[in-house]
């Protein structure tokens, strides 16, 4: 499995359901150009770590909006099985009303070109960070029983904004708010001296 990292994002078409409930036969991703994209494959609807991370990325959707970074999830099902679990109840086993489109890569062929895709023919928890030119800046593929943490998402996407502001580079553990480097000799010296080694 080679990394997309520092690579242009592989594009696709594909049938997805949008946040309003509607179908879009010819939903791209490069239509994201010039908008940040968080693109995350989960291995099947109706499962159960799933939801978590698919609600819990809703619930953190205005946070992304306003940092001008899209949402997409992706999965091996239909559009129809995306809408139906859409149109489940979150306690009888659903997610509910999304407001972010799920891509349907029935024919896996999506996955494939993200290097998340499983021989038994669903996915891996890929994650992937893709900035307004379309090139991803950061991955992160969890095994099936380990559920993503949103919250980091959010703080490389800081990150990511922040370096390409400022051109400082954001050291271990770095949030918003907190002191970054100066990608010199000298910058990472002071930093450490500043913050301890």
């Amino acid at each position: 499995m080679c990394t997309l990292v520092t690579k242009e994002a592989p594009d696709f078409t594909a049938t997805t359901v949008m946040g309003d409930n509607s179908f879009e036969e010819n939903f791209t991703l490069s239509s994201f150009r010039g908008k940040y994209v968080v693109l995350f494959f989960y291995p099947l609807d109706f499962t159960f770590v799933c939801p978590s991370e698919i609600i819990a990325f809703d619930k953190a959707l205005d946070s992304f909006k306003e940092k001008n970074c899209e949402v997409i999830g992706v999965s091996v099902d239909s559009h129809y099985t995306h809408w139906a679990w859409k149109n489940t109840p979150v306690n009888e086993g659903g997610i509910g009303n999304i407001k972010y489109p799920l891509v349907a890569d029935l024919n896996k062929t999506i996955a494939n070109q993200y290097g998340v895709l499983l021989p038994d023919g669903i996915a891996l928890r890929g994650l992937f960070l893709i900035d307004k030119e379309g090139i991803v800046r950061h991955s992160v593929i969890n095994d099936l029983p380990l559920g993503r943490n949103v919250g980091e998402a959010l703080r490389m996407l800081d990150a990511l904004q922040f370096h390409e502001e400022h051109g400082d580079v954001c050291p271990a553990n770095w949030k918003q708010g907190d002191d970054a480097m100066t990608p010199t000799a000298e910058g990472v010296a002071g930093y450490l001296a500043k913050h301890g080694s």
